[in-house]
């Protein structure tokens, strides 16, 4: 492939959607990439000279073009043209498969309007309708120098980048098994410290959980349990009132008055009124990942920033 015929961009390289067609040959040739391998498999297949081959970023010193395939891969992996089979490997899908015969008219417009990805745009901007800032990242003006705009700029670019980790956090979810779920929900809770000092946790078994699928005890007696539903659903697949009603008659099996129902999905108006009335606590998906981010289940720390100022008591005691 001579990258000179393909649309380029910073740096004379070519931008990320005149990688599609490159990225969907190679993925289509085997069962699976591990995104390293795939990464450098369509760099090479550009026949950059070697300066624009190695040219790296200053200041992180990632390789240019490697970084511009990976960004390709995730944009595709949102718009469900692959996915994401186990840790760092990637899989072309149906989808990919239909449109690897028309790739190159594929560009970053027709990804952007794909069903998969319009769901991703919409739970984001819900996210940010949820958050407790408004801040459009994108009015933010880019020449700052008081402090005040420094850290504004930082928490309203952190912020962002964290709604597109939730949104990402929750689709990987929901392409894993119940059972796994199920477990993630525990953990969540346990985590957010509802187990207690003395307590304990568990995931019920599927085959005689009675219609629960975790329970925490508060304390070592039991005398303070929380019970715990989990649907791992898609996105379109919203809870409705039946399914509360169904939870609820279980926590009356047990005599609880503490539940809690956890889904990937939405809950129905019903639901929500159900619920509400029965005292059982609702988590959708935002929330869920919201809540997996607040106390870093499933994500680790990337980077911590450190930002400054004058201790006017240092100098007023001189």
């Amino acid at each position: 492939m001579d990258y000179r015929k393909l649309k380029l961009g910073k740096n004379g390289l070519p931008t990320w959607d005149a990688l599609i067609p490159i990225i969907l040959k190679f993925a289509n040739q085997q069962e699976e990439w591990r995104g390293k391998a795939l990464r450098v498999a369509v760099a090479d297949d550009l026949q950059l000279p070697t300066d624009l081959r190695q040219l790296e970023y200053t200041t992180y010193h990632d390789n240019i073009i490697e970084n511009r395939v990976s960004w390709a891969l995730s944009e595709l992996t949102t718009a469900g043209i692959l996915r994401r089979v186990r840790r760092g490997y990637y899989q072309i899908t149906d989808l990919g498969k239909q449109l690897l015969t028309k790739s190159d008219t594929v560009d970053f417009r027709m990804v952007h309007q794909l069903p998969k990805y319009q769901q991703h745009q919409q739970e984001i901007k819900e996210r940010q309708l949820r958050g407790t800032s408004a801040t459009n990242v994108e009015d933010l003006e880019p020449e700052v120098t008081s402090a005040e705009s420094i850290t504004h700029i930082l928490k309203a670019k952190t912020q962002a980048y964290n709604d597109e980790i939730a949104a990402e956090l929750l689709q990987r979810i929901r392409e894993s098994n119940p059972s796994f779920f199920e477990e993630l929900v525990v953990k969540l809770l346990v985590a957010m410290g509802y187990q207690g000092a003395n307590g304990a946790a568990w995931v019920t078994q599927q085959s005689n959980d009675n219609g629960i699928d975790g329970v925490i005890n508060q304390d070592a007696l039991g005398t303070r349990t929380v019970y715990i539903q989990a649907k791992r659903y898609q996105e379109s697949n919203v809870v409705q009132r039946p399914e509360i009603d169904s939870f609820y008659g279980a926590l009356n099996r047990q005599h609880a008055d503490r539940g809690v129902f956890m889904t990937t999905s939405k809950f129905s108006d019903g639901a929500v009124q159900a619920a509400k009335s029965d005292a059982i606590v609702l988590v959708d998906g935002i929330q869920l990942t919201t809540l997996m981010l607040q106390y870093q289940v499933g994500v680790q720390l990337k980077q911590k920033y450190v930002l400054f100022e004058i201790d006017e008591d240092f100098f007023d005691e001189g």
